[in-house]
C-alpha cells in the first residue's frame, strides 16, 4: 500500500504531544529532586546548628617570645628582618665587645702571671725541701759518726790515764824509765784532746743540724706565699668567666627554630638593659584561643574534640582538642573595671577563655599568630 506525503504530516502531528509530556515529566522529576536536595540540606543544617556549638571568636596564638639584652652598648652587626626564620642558635644580632674582649686580655695576662708566680715558688719550695733535707740528713750522719767515736776516744783516755799512772808509779819506785814515764804522759795529753776535738766535733755537727732546721722554716714562708696566691687566681678567674659571660650575651642567639616577627632596633643604634630588640615565635607551637560563652562552656572540656574552619583557608579543615579552661571570665582582667554605681544593671553573656592545642604537624608553617578561626564542637554533655 502506497502512502502519501499526508501520511507523514499526520505522525509528525502525533508524537509532539508525547515529546512535550516526556519534558514536563522530566522537569517534574529535576524540580523534586532539587526540592528534596534543598529539604536535606535544610535538614543538615538544621540538625547542624541544633547538634553543634559554634565559637566566632577565637585566633591563632603563640608564645611571643620579646628577645633583650641585659647588657648595654653598639649594635654592630643585625643579620635579620621581620619574616626571617633562623634556626636555633643563629646569630640574630651583636653588641660591641670591643672594651669586655680588652678587659678580658687583661685578666688573663694577671692570671698568666699568677700561674708563672706559683710555678717559680712551687720550684723553689721543691728545691729548698730537697736542700734542707739533703743537708738535715748529712748532718745526723755526722753527728751518729761523731757520736759514735765519743766512745772509743774516752776509753783511749782511760787507757791512758792508767798507763801514765802505772808508768809514774814505776819511776817512783826506780823500776820505771824516764822515757816510758814521758810516752805515757803525751799518749794521755793525746787522747785527752781527741776526746775534747769529738765532744767539740758533735757541738758543731748539733749546730749545722739546728741551722739546716731552721733553713727548713724557708719550706713554711714559700707555702704561706702560695697559699696567698690561690685566693687571687679564684677572684681573677672569677672575673674573667664573668667578663667572658658578658661577651657572650652581646651576641643574641635564635633560642629555637622560630620566625622573627618584628625587629625594633637597626645597627648602628645604642641598647640599653632590658630595652626590646625583637619578637620571635615558633610556628610549631601554636594554638587557639577561644572566648566562648558561659552558657555554652560545659560543652568544652579538657579533651573534647573539636573542629577548626581557618577564615585564610576556606576549604580546609583543621582538628583539635581542648587542653584547658580558664577559671575566670575575661571581663575579670579587664584593665578598666565596669562599676555600676547607678544601679541599672544589663545582663550581659560572659565569656570564658579557651586553649585549644592543635595536633603535632598540624600548623604546617600555615597558621600565623592573630588569624581568625572558628570552632565548632558537639553539643553533648
Amino acid at each position: 500500500m502506497d502512502i502519501g506525503p499526508g501520511s507523514g504530516a499526520q505522525a509528525t502531528i502525533s508524537t509532539a504531544p508525547r515529546r512535550a509530556a516526556a519534558r514536563r515529566r522530566l522537569r517534574i522529576a529535576a524540580a523534586i529532586t532539587a526540592g528534596l536536595s534543598l529539604l536535606a540540606a535544610a535538614s543538615g543544617w538544621a540538625w547542624r546548628q541544633f547538634t553543634t556549638v559554634f565559637v566566632d571568636d577565637a585566633r591563632i596564638a603563640a608564645d611571643m617570645v620579646t628577645l633583650s639584652s641585659r647588657l648595654p652598648g653598639w649594635i654592630t652587626e643585625l643579620n635579620v628582618i621581620a619574616g626571617d626564620t633562623p634556626g636555633a642558635g643563629q646569630v640574630l644580632l651583636r653588641i660591641d665587645s670591643r672594651e669586655a674582649e680588652l678587659t678580658l686580655r687583661e685578666i688573663e695576662a694577671r692570671l698568666a702571671g699568677l700561674s708563672a708566680r706559683r710555678a717559680e715558688l712551687e720550684a723553689r719550695l721543691s728545691m729548698v725541701d730537697r736542700q734542707t733535707g739533703s743537708q738535715e740528713d748529712a748532718q745526723r750522719a755526722r753527728l751518729e759518726a761523731a757520736r759514735a767515736q765519743l766512745p772509743a776516744a774516752e776509753a783511749e783516755r782511760i787507757f791512758a790515764e792508767g798507763e801514765f799512772a802505772r808508768a809514774v808509779q814505776l819511776l817512783g819506785t826506780g823500776s820505771g824509765t824516764r822515757q816510758r814515764h814521758e810516752q805515757t804522759r803525751a799518749q794521755l795529753e793525746t787522747a785527752t784532746q781527741r776526746v775534747l776535738a769529738v765532744a767539740a766535733e758533735i757541738r758543731n755537727v748539733e749546730a749545722q743540724l739546728a741551722n739546716a732546721g731552721a733553713a727548713r722554716e724557708e719550706l713554711t714562708v714559700l707555702r704561706r706565699q702560695l697559699d696567698a696566691i690561690e685566693p687571687v687566681q679564684r677572684e681573677l678567674a672569677a672575673q674573667r668567666d664573668r667578663v667572658a659571660l658578658d661577651i657572650r650575651d652581646r651576641t643574641l642567639l635564635m633560642p629555637f627554630d622560630g620566625v622573627v616577627d618584628r625587629v625594633f632596633v637597626d645597627a648602628g643604634e645604642y641598647v640599653t638593659p632590658g630595652q626590646r630588640l625583637m619578637m620571635v615565635h615558633d610556628p610549631a607551637r601554636v594554638r587557639i584561643e577561644a572566648n566562648v560563652k558561659e552558657t555554652e562552656i560545659r560543652y568544652f572540656r579538657p579533651g573534647t574534640p573539636v573542629r577548626l574552619r581557618v577564615d585564610a583557608y576556606p576549604g580546609r579543615r583543621f582538628d583539635g582538642s581542648v587542653e584547658r579552661v580558664g577559671a575566670a571570665a575575661t571581663s575579670e582582667f579587664a584593665l578598666l573595671p565596669s562599676p555600676n554605681p547607678s544601679g541599672n544593671f544589663t545582663k550581659i553573656t560572659q565569656r570564658l577563655p579557651v586553649r585549644i592545642a592543635l595536633p603535632a604537624g598540624t600548623a604546617d608553617g600555615l597558621l600565623r599568630p592573630g588569624m581568625m578561626v572558628e570552632v565548632e564542637a558537639l553539643a553533648r554533655e
